[in-house]
């Protein structure tokens, strides 16, 4: 169940709001002492998030299957996608959803029901149950701004689990983030080693559009695995419709997908002051759509 973007912070009385996020999207499945840990494009990610699966492991129930959302945070709480890609900080699932418990299917059941389930099933060390907030929404924004979270989530209670994008889940951003295809980059300058920055598009009626290029939020360590993972992609032509005009520029496929954060979109379409924060291996290419 994915939830609907809105532009603004509102208040829908009877609705319930909770933290939104900063992290890897997890279907957690628990079939007796098995555990098996997926992504929203089905990739599995068991071992990568070994913590979380032997914490899951733990759990009574023999039967189960939950939503939620591995993340890392940072000392003031916090969560940061970054801190999944540099690692050093131990990673939490924040479950927000319950779909199956003990042989019982629950997505039928409105959400007020899954809640407890989940609240009563994750009782171990690791995992915790999705921050609640007040149940006015703008006040839940304002504590979401004033404590630096991506955003907030506001849910129907009454409403079952249904696969898919809906609108009885409800995102607000706090913060300005993107998923944006990779499409190329630009030489290195200075000290600047294997690339200098990269072009990112989103795509717009089917055609992958040009919205600027990132050149900061690097580490010595990201550049070489990026580098590492543009070699086999370049091409000789643009993926973009519109190409920017970049002295020297390396065309890509589009197969690679970049989250970053940005101060704010400009009058043509284009990303203010963007930083990268990492790869998203679990969004494909044609979900980056422009709004």
């Amino acid at each position: 169940m994915l939830a609907t973007l809105v532009d603004a912070p509102f208040d829908a009385p009877g609705w319930v709001y909770e933290e939104k996020y900063d992290g890897y999207r997890i279907l957690a499945y628990k079939e007796g002492g098995r555990v098996t840990l997926l992504s929203r494009n089905a990739k599995d990610k068991t071992d990568a998030f070994a913590d979380v699966a032997h914490a899951v492991a733990r759990l009574k129930p023999r039967t189960l299957l939950l939503d939620g959302e591995v993340v890392g945070f940072d000392p003031q709480l916090v969560s940061r996608f970054q801190l999944l890609q540099q690692g050093g900080v131990p990673l939490v699932y924040m479950v927000f959803d319950c779909l199956w418990k003990d042989g019982r299917d629950l997505r039928g059941e409105p959400l007020a029901v899954r809640r407890k389930a989940l609240e009563s099933a994750i009782k171990t060390p690791g995992l915790f149950a999705s921050r609640r907030l007040p149940d006015d929404g703008r006040a839940a924004y304002d504590e979401a701004k004033a404590k630096g979270w991506e955003g907030i989530i506001a849910k129907d209670p009454s409403a079952p689990y249904v696969e898919g994008r809906s609108t009885k889940w409800l995102k607000v951003k706090v913060h300005q983030e993107e998923e944006l295809v990779i499409g190329g980059y630009t030489p290195p300058a200075g000290s600047r080693t294997h690339f200098g920055a990269l072009l990112l598009g989103g795509y717009a009626r089917g055609a992958l559009r040009y919205v600027g290029k990132v050149g900061t939020g690097f580490t010595h360590r990201s550049l070489a695995d990026l580098y590492r993972r543009f070699r086999p992609l370049v091409r000789s032509t643009p993926a973009f419709v519109d190409p920017p005009r970049e002295k020297g520029a390396v065309w890509l496929a589009p197969k690679l997908v970049a989250q970053v954060s940005f101060q704010e979109w400009t009058g043509d379409k284009k990303l203010r002051q963007p930083v990268f924060l990492g790869l998203r291996d679990d969004k494909r290419p044609e979900e980056c759509v422009l709004a």
